[in-house]
């Protein structure tokens, strides 16, 4: 062995060449997959499906309903997982591709890539020699609550797999084809509900004196909450409030109705900004409605937390991705929400960001978009960022320093 390679780069050759020969099926499964999509909360067939391509030598156990929890290598002592989500989404394929779905629903988000490349990581990772258990969750209802994530930790799927860290990739336009961004820190914001419902007395629009004016209310709450946020959180730390729907009255112009419902998403990216902010829009609303003499119901629904990703995980898969050969790119991070943020609150944890492309599509297609469809080479660089996290992993788990002179691909 060459004094600058160490007994995981050596895993890593021969984990290499094992995926190299499960890739052309696992593309064949991800074709397969993208063209019977299963939405949130129905993912069971899709469950079966991967069952299948793992086949019986990888023992897997059911749970929280839909979902598949099972171990590669080692059974006891500490595990790193990597995550494949299993739903789709509600749209309409668009892509023309001769693999699309038909049925109204369509994997928008490249759910079918993340599965495929952890089927093909599994089966190559059970004909080598691991050092740590390698763990695969099969994840429902990432796009939907409940979260399927949330429902894993608290079935005490952490503790009893022994899982040190969680690896997550997902695929991304908004990134370089090809290469992988990591990153330490805040990567998703956390992304919870607003619901203010303001209430007064009804009347006759020719009568407003003998009514509250709950449309003025509502109004002027709407146009204050930007102003909280601006003035209850720092500028050096992302938030937003977005209004989806303000609703009031019932479509007469002459009545002033009784209620009128504000429902907006809540992005921050800081833990106490998360209650800060919900807090000074609380007080706002019930100031506001007081003054035109109504009354606000201010609600906050809790949805996932942020998502930060361990900064030294972040700096070794970066090393380990030069040395397999693949392209870093710079963080991205957004306001944009994963329940992956369940795994890291419970863990020290990484999301990835794989870049992809749609061919033939200026501009891109982004996530969620009916026409965005990845290549079939997206399974390939899915597949390694998982095998760099868990090599990243496994050094800390290990105690092993990293030898982050070595540079070139593996072989």
């Amino acid at each position: 062995m060459s004094p600058n390679r160490t007994p995981l780069s050596e895993l890593a050759t021969r984990w290499g060449d094992a995926l190299d020969e499960e890739l052309p099926a696992a593309r064949e499964l991800r074709r397969e997959l993208h063209a019977a999509p299963c939405v949130s909360g129905q993912e069971h067939p899709a469950r079966a499906r991967l069952l299948a391509a793992l086949d019986t030598s990888i023992p897997f156990e059911e749970i929280a309903d839909a979902g598949a929890v099972g171990r590669v290598g080692p059974v006891d002592g500490p595990s790193i997982a990597v995550r494949a989500e299993l739903d789709a989404l509600p749209v309409t394929e668009q892509t023309g591709a001769p693999f699309a779905a038909s049925d109204g629903a369509m994997h928008a988000c490249g759910h079918d890539v993340h599965q495929a490349a952890v089927v093909a990581l599994l089966r190559a990772a059970a004909r080598v020699e691991l050092p740590l258990g390698l763990v695969g969750l099969l994840q429902p209802r990432e796009e939907s609550y409940p979260s399927g994530a949330l429902e894993m930790v608290e079935a005490g799927v952490i503790d009893r797999f022994g899982i040190a860290h969680v690896i997550g990739a997902h695929v991304h336009p908004g990134v370089r084809r090809g290469a992988v961004a990591s990153g330490g820190g805040f990567i998703n914001a956390a992304a919870d509900e607003i619901e203010i419902l303001v209430s007064g007395r009804g009347g006759h629009g020719a009568y407003p004196h003998d009514a509250n004016d709950v449309v003025a209310a509502v109004a002027h709450i709407a146009i204050g909450i930007p102003e909280v946020v601006r003035r209850s959180v720092s500028p050096l730390r992302p938030a937003l409030i977005s209004i989806g729907t303000l609703t009031a009255g019932e479509g007469a112009a002459n009545v002033l109705p009784a209620e009128a419902r504000i429902f907006a998403t809540m992005r921050t990216t800081d833990p106490e900004d998360r209650v800060t902010l919900f807090e000074a829009v609380r007080e706002m609303a019930e100031r506001t409605a007081q003054a035109y003499g109504t009354t606000a119901q201010v609600t906050r629904i809790d949805g996932e937390p942020a998502l930060i990703n361990d900064v030294s995980l972040a700096s070794g898969t970066d090393d380990w991705l030069a040395l397999l050969g693949v392209d870093g790119a710079e963080p991205l991070r957004s306001l944009g929400a994963d329940d992956f943020s369940y795994f890291c609150d419970a863990v020290p944890s990484l999301m990835l960001f794989v870049g992809v492309e749609t061919a033939g599509r200026d501009p891109q297609p982004a996530l969620h978009h009916p026409r965005f469809l990845p290549d079939d080479d997206a399974v390939d660089l899915v597949a390694r960022a998982l095998m760099a996290g868990y090599l990243a992993a496994a050094e800390r788990v290990l105690g092993i320093e990293h030898h982050r002179g070595d540079q070139g691909v593996l072989g």
